[in-house]
């Protein structure tokens, strides 16, 4: 069995999301922004980090669209957010980056049930490094008004008991703020290690809220992708 929680954060700062079909991680997916109930008024911001997996991406690329659109609505694209990160090196204007992308606005729906009035400000990170990626969200932590979105699936076409495994020991990397090695153990690897540098300075709690596999949900066992989802809180709620 699993050592989960015995009960989500109360208003966690961020959270690590898995990015498959949602009849595959949608609910280890939906165990995270469950965990937004009690802050969810407040946000308003939803800064975005996911990896590129159809165009190359030199660091970060940002968006010059006015709104993203899923079957539930416009979600507004947080200009101001963007123009603040602007004058990094490793910060452009991709349009072709997030054109087919799904990594970031398979989350817009989640978002959308769960939060009321905001606006995202979707980045998609290709080769930059976990400090460029660190950058980009201390400038725009913010506060109770700003949450911090990291897209990523864990390992990826493994044997369901050696995913098990593996996961577990990336799960377990991810609680302790220790930053991953490889790219296998997570495709979001380089913006999970951002969050994990700014986590560290910031002494945030990680919590991890459901850790399973494609094996466990709408897959078989022979080769499945693995999930996680994490929230990192300021401080710890009574």
């Amino acid at each position: 069995m699993l050592a989960l929680p015995e009960r989500a954060p109360a208003c966690p700062k961020a959270l690590i999301v898995p990015h498959a079909g949602y009849i595959y991680s949608g609910p280890i997916a939906a165990s995270a922004y469950v965990a937004l109930e009690k802050s969810a008024a407040a946000i308003r911001r939803v800064v975005m980090f996911g990896p590129a997996h159809r165009v190359w991406v030199s660091r970060l690329a940002a968006s010059s669209a006015g709104w993203f659109a899923t079957p539930l609505g416009k979600v507004p694209v947080d200009r101001e957010a963007i123009d603040a990160v602007m004058h990094l090196p490793q910060v452009e204007i991709n349009d072709d980056a997030h054109a087919q992308e799904h990594c970031l606005e398979v989350q817009l729906p989640f978002l959308q049930t769960v939060l009321d009035d905001f606006a995202v400000a979707p980045f998609v990170v290709g080769g930059a490094s976990p400090a460029e990626v660190a950058e980009v969200m201390d400038v725009l932590w913010g506060g109770p008004e700003t949450l911090i979105v990291v897209s990523s699936d864990l390992s990826h076409y493994l044997p369901y008991g050696e995913a098990q495994r593996i996961d577990r020991a990336t799960a377990d990397s991810i609680v302790e703020r220790r930053l991953l090695n490889r790219h296998e153990q997570a495709c979001g690897a380089t913006p999970i290690n951002g969050l994990l540098e700014v986590a560290n300075r910031r002494s945030l709690v990680a919590s991890l809220l459901d850790l399973r596999n494609s094996g466990d949900t709408a897959g078989d066992h022979a080769r499945v992708v693995g999930y996680g989802a994490f929230a990192f809180t300021e401080h710890e709620h009574g």
